[in-house]
């Protein structure tokens, strides 16, 4: 019985963790959330960022749309998205650089994905350390032998086929995304499935920052968010 009575307790704890839930997008307007308005609106309910191959829309650096209503550190973020060609992505922990020509440049962890078929779901560093860990790959991130400032990626195991996950991503339609970070343990997911699973021990780690969501460079695209959610401990 007191065997009981001392587990239970932790067990409820851990059933808690990211209790405190909220949205972060009303569905109207970009309150709470900062960039460039030529190139991020609101249409039928979803945060929108749209870019054209020329004129005022065509852009020479990747830039971001930035929520404006704090920072995270262990959070749970669920959130649904739908890409036209091109690449985008979520940034977490991260900071902003001095604005660019065309709008907020942020640098960070980046939740990965794109219109094509081998990005989506890796954990990349944005101006930073670079692919932290290709999609269904488990790694550790650790200093460099022959220089601490740079980082060694360590592949653990593979939690997922890389093909496997891309099949269960519908193209140019709703998909769901999870991105669960917990000290310097970080976890994606898109449609349920682990995409990639990062302990970062590197000097550059980051354990809080802000959020943005990104329009790339590069050929006209499309990308929509909606159903945004924040889950902290708090």
């Amino acid at each position: 019985m007191k065997l009981l009575t001392i587990i239970l307790p932790l067990v409820a704890l851990n059933l808690t963790a990211f209790a405190g839930e909220k949205s972060l997008f009303n569905g109207k307007d970009l309150t709470g959330w900062e960039g460039n308005t030529k190139l991020w609106s609101v249409q039928d309910g979803t945060i929108t960022g749209k870019t054209a191959d020329e004129g005022e829309a065509k852009i020479e650096h990747n830039t971001f749309l930035v929520w404006k209503d704090g920072t995270v550190s262990d959070f749970e973020l669920t959130f649904k998205y739908r890409i036209e060609k091109g690449n985008s992505g979520v940034q977490y922990r991260s900071k902003e650089h001095p604005k660019g020509a065309f709008g907020p440049i942020v640098g960070g962890y980046q939740a990965d994905f794109e219109a094509g078929t081998t990005y989506s779901g890796i954990l990349y560093e944005e101006l930073g350390r670079g692919i932290l860990a290709q999609r269904g790959e488990k790694t550790k991130i650790v200093a460099d032998p022959a220089d601490a400032t740079k980082p060694k990626v360590e592949v653990i195991e593979k939690v997922g086929d890389t093909n496997e996950i891309q099949a269960a991503i519908k193209s140019e339609d709703w998909n769901e995304y999870k991105i669960v970070a917990k000290g310097n343990h970080l976890q994606h997911y898109i449609n349920g499935k682990l995409t990639a699973d990062v302990t970062d021990e590197h000097s550059g780690a980051s354990k809080e920052g802000i959020l943005a969501l990104q329009i790339h460079k590069g050929p006209a695209m499309v990308v929509q968010f909606k159903d945004i959610k924040l889950k902290t401990e708090k």
